[in-house]
């Protein structure tokens, strides 16, 4: 079915996950990239890694929405779009860039804004992004403090509460207005407690960690484990999603978010 599209495709878009791209592009498009076709990227771990590597003739090109897929959709349906990324890493054609432009309009980019930059660039700060701020860095942090006030004494509910249900509202605030708006929307007492208190929490060694977070991704070390990781069978990311499970964090959010069923229709 893929080989039979990519015969018949001049554009050929890239959305299934990173670590089965290589081996379906291997075995159902390669044969297919003649000259003048356009292959393009969501994201650009692939080329950028350099496990596909396209011939020459053939544009690459990538525009990577900054949103998760159905988030995407859900905001196109309503008129509106999510702001992206566009690169070109090949230009056969000459007209590469305004090919992705094309695209980018067409799924809605454009009605948000869309930034030159290239796959090193959006390869790199994507996987930084997602390693210490927003998947790994903000629920190693929320399962801290719920910790540290679970074996302080307090009631679980509470600490749930106060490290991740209210996250949202403070990201919302963020999102919005950025962190003037924020500060601006909370207590004084939560204001000063930020300046005063959030760099004794984030301090010097975390960013030291993180710049070896980053070092580990600009060197290839992070794709190489990534890549690894899949070809034996991911063993050790299913143990770690299974404990994450597992963490009583989840379980007693379960058993609040049942009580609240406004949030299914929160966006």
């Amino acid at each position: 079915m893929v080989a039979e599209v990519a015969e018949q495709s001049d554009i050929i878009m890239m959305l299934i996950p990173d670590h089965l791209q290589s081996e379906v592009y291997r075995e159902s498009i390669q044969q297919h990239m003649l000259p003048g076709k356009t292959l393009m990227f969501a994201h650009g771990f692939n080329i950028h890694y350099d496990t596909i590597q396209a011939p020459e003739g053939v544009d690459v090109s990538m525009v990577a929405p900054k949103a998760p897929g159905h988030r995407m959709r859900e905001v196109f349906t309503k008129g509106s779009g999510v702001p992206g990324l566009l690169a070109v890493h090949q230009d056969a054609t000459g007209n590469a860039h305004a090919v992705g432009l094309a695209y980018a309009r067409g799924v809605g980019c454009t009605r948000a804004g869309v930034l030159d930059t290239t796959f090193k660039e959006e390869t790199e700060t994507d996987l930084f992004g997602e390693q210490a701020v927003l998947c790994g860095g903000v629920t190693a942090l929320v399962k801290a403090a719920y910790e540290t006030l679970i074996e302080a004494g307090y009631q679980p509910e509470s600490a749930y509460f106060e490290c991740m249900h209210e996250l949202k509202l403070i990201v919302d605030l963020l999102y919005q207005g950025g962190m003037g708006y924020m500060r601006y929307s909370v207590s004084d007492t939560a204001e000063f407690g930020d300046y005063t208190r959030g760099p004794v929490v984030v301090d010097a060694q975390v960013k030291e960690n993180m710049k070896e977070v980053l070092a580990r991704i600009q060197d290839g070390s992070f794709a190489r484990e990534w890549i690894a990781e899949n070809d034996e069978g991911r063993p050790t990311f299913y143990r770690m999603r299974e404990e994450n499970a597992a963490h009583p964090i989840e379980e007693v959010g379960k058993e609040l978010r049942a009580m609240m069923p406004f949030l299914q229709d929160v966006d």
